[in-house]
């Protein structure tokens, strides 16, 4: 962050501790959202050097947070104006520089070394299963009879989920796997974990987006008018 003044280490350590939590931010004129007024979370702040005017500080927020919008209202609320003069992503939800997050340049010189010598070492390090960006997400495993009706798109019922996460909340994401561990589609529970084991009949979760192609796992349901598995 570049403060456009020079203001004492104290008080921009004030301030920027008064942004952690949740927040009100408008998207910028340049943004791909509409500019409305939305509600993010800044869950830490920490300043790790100032230097003059320059001050350079760590923060965790939520997805859709814009760090450049961050500190233009930092430096509003300091009274001296700021702009971000850098940004430097080091996490992606559970993606890190140490595992997972690379550079274009990174991506770049992999595919360079497969055309060269179809050696694909490198490239295997940088593309990932697709199952590990749904670490953090709660998981529903269900019976291989239930994978080719979520693959078209029914939502999944009771009698077709094997074992589940204990934290799952009532309309939160959830992922639904297969008992091999493969992504099959992401959803929104429509009950608790409490609920669903409490029940042995009804919806569980409502499929938002499949990832698995149909006919991966045979196909075990007879029409359109089937009832979810």
């Amino acid at each position: 962050m570049q403060l456009h003044e020079d203001i004492s280490s104290g008080r921009v350590e004030s301030v920027l501790r008064e942004f952690a939590g949740e927040i009100y931010q408008k998207p910028p004129l340049r943004a791909s959202v509409k500019r409305e007024i939305r509600k993010r979370r800044i869950y830490s702040v920490d300043i790790l050097e100032i230097d003059g005017r320059r001050v350079l500080f760590k923060v965790g927020c939520q997805a859709g947070t814009y760090v450049r919008k961050l500190v233009s209202d930092i430096g509003e609320v300091l009274g001296s104006g700021a702009h971000m003069s850098e940004l430097r992503r080091t996490r992606a939800g559970p993606f890190t520089e140490e595992r997972g997050l690379c550079t274009l340049y990174d991506v770049l010189n992999a595919y360079t070394s497969f055309n060269e010598t179809k050696n694909e070492t490198q490239l295997r390090e940088i593309v990932k299963p697709m199952e590990e960006a749904f670490e953090y997400i709660p998981k529903i495993y269900i019976r291989d009879s239930a994978v080719d009706a979520i693959c078209h798109g029914a939502d999944l019922a009771i009698p077709g989920i094997v074992k589940l996460d204990s934290h799952i909340a009532e309309k939160a994401p959830v992922a639904i796997f297969t008992l091999k561990g493969e992504i099959v589609a992401l959803a929104k529970a429509l009950l608790s974990t409490e609920q669903i084991m409490d029940q042995e009949k009804g919806l569980a979760a409502k499929t938002i987006r499949v990832t698995m192609p149909t006919e991966t796992y045979p196909r075990m349901w007879r029409s359109k008018t089937s009832k979810p598995l």
